[in-house]
């Protein structure tokens, strides 16, 4: 098939590349010219493993097209996908302006029948708003649907998880439609969920927010468990192995961020207050959260008996997960800002994400690697759980440190072997 990406960010860049290295012909618009350039030497804006590669053999076969322009893109095609940003305004609520000025702009360029497809996580109803805005300015013979199929792509394993999904969630309005996503879909391995298009928009808020609730409980174990003196590593192993349950995501630590956790949740928020409903559970998991970051900040501070100011304090990891330059609402943030109020001088390292960094973080030094980082440092936190911070010589770290005291927000090192080697330890929920 012939299809178009309306957006060359995260999701439509991967989606993109995949759909293309399956053998459809893939036009990509963007509204950057230095961008687009780029991505048509194989330069791409954001780092995910394998991705580079992936983009620069389709460009080369020339199944991968990048363009400024509509016209001939969507005219070609027989399925658009929507899949530009929505990021929260200040109430919580998603931001749709960019998807309907986008809606505006392929109605005006259809030619013969379209499907035209959300894959920009938007709350329900929205697919009907892009349908109301196409039938205004779309050619008086032109026929389209529209659709919604939700991306659940994860930041570092994303080619992974669009090749094989758990899911792919199809919502329509109609079956030719839903026939024609079926067999783009094929070579995907997917289970197919085929629904209405409100469903699939509900579909990609609740995931994200159940699997946001799962980490907020993981913290709220853990901080239970400093105060009754459990090991929460244990308790969640023990509840994980509950098939009801199940192990993923019952991590704690310093809080969820990136592009979709803190996003989502605002938005189902904001979406059941505009239809009558208090989601006060969601409410809570945003403060649990919001609890996880503050934690790791009085954990420091109780260290150094209160008072980090003029304390040097080592940070290792920026970005909101591994293996993405993510910095999107990631801990680190909140983290440092709130010792820097308090005084302290801040050290960072990031094995990726340092160049994102520097247009967010300031008054920070940035360190060559985590030995740098440690130098006469007072304290040392993990914030990012990085394979790199695993393989440390804690013996070498804890030499060059000014004060041994070692904040794991990840839980990445075993406490007793900390101790052994003489740093005083804390973990999160150990």
């Amino acid at each position: 098939m012939t299809i178009t990406f309306v957006g060359h960010g995260y999701v439509g860049l991967v989606s993109a590349s995949i759909f293309a290295d399956l053998g459809n012909t893939v036009h990509v618009i963007g509204h950057t010219p230095k961008k687009v350039e780029n991505l048509k030497k194989g330069i791409i804006p954001i780092y995910e493993p394998g991705l580079e590669a992936l983009v620069k053999r389709n460009v080369e076969a020339k199944r991968l097209l990048f363009t400024l322009t509509y016209e001939e893109a969507i005219a070609a095609s027989d399925v658009v996908f929507i899949a530009v940003g929505t990021p929260p305004k200040s109430t919580g609520e998603a931001d749709l302006s960019v998807v309907y000025e986008v809606a505006k702009k392929i109605g005006e360029n259809l030619d013969e029948y379209t499907i035209v497809v959300t894959k920009s996580t938007v709350p329900i109803g929205t697919n009907f708003e892009v349908k109301k805005i196409i039938e205004k300015v779309k050619p008086p013979k032109t026929t389209f649907d529209i659709a919604s199929v939700p991306e659940f792509l994860r930041e570092g394993q994303a080619i992974s998880d669009t090749l094989h999904p758990d899911r792919v969630v199809i919502g329509t309005e109609t079956k030719q439609a839903e026939e024609i996503l079926k067999k783009l879909h094929a070579p995907i391995d997917g289970e197919l969920v085929l629904t209405n298009i409100p469903t699939a928009e509900m579909i990609k808020y609740a995931a994200n927010s159940f699997l946001a609730t799962k980490i907020s409980f993981a913290n709220a174990i853990a901080n239970l468990s400093d105060i009754v003196h459990a090991d929460a590593l244990q308790v969640l192993e023990g509840i994980g192995q509950d098939k009801r349950i199940g192990k993923a995501f019952l991590n704690p630590g310093a809080g969820y961020g990136g592009s979709c956790f803190p996003k989502d949740v605002k938005a189902l928020i904001q979406i059941a207050k505009q239809h009558g409903y208090d989601f006060s559970l969601l409410r809570d998991v945003e403060e649990i959260n919001k609890q996880a970051m503050e934690n790791i900040v009085k954990k420091t501070k109780n260290f150094l008996n209160g008072n980090v100011q003029g304390k040097t304090i080592g940070i290792l990891g920026l970005s909101f997960k591994p293996d993405t330059d993510d910095m999107r609402d990631a801990p680190s943030i909140f983290i440092i800002e709130h010792l820097q109020k308090s005084g302290a001088k801040i050290k960072v390292y990031d094995p990726i994400a340092m160049e994102n960094a520097k247009k967010i973080i300031k008054n920070v030094t940035y360190g060559k690697n985590a030995y740098d980082v440690s130098e006469n440092a007072d304290a040392l936190i993990v914030v990012t759980e990085w394979n790199e911070f695993k393989e440390l010589d804690l013996e070498k770290i804890k030499s060059r440190m000014h004060t041994p005291i070692l904040v794991d927000g990840r839980n990445i090192y075993d406490p007793s072997t900390a101790k052994k080697l003489g740093f005083f330890y804390t973990g999160v929920g150990r």
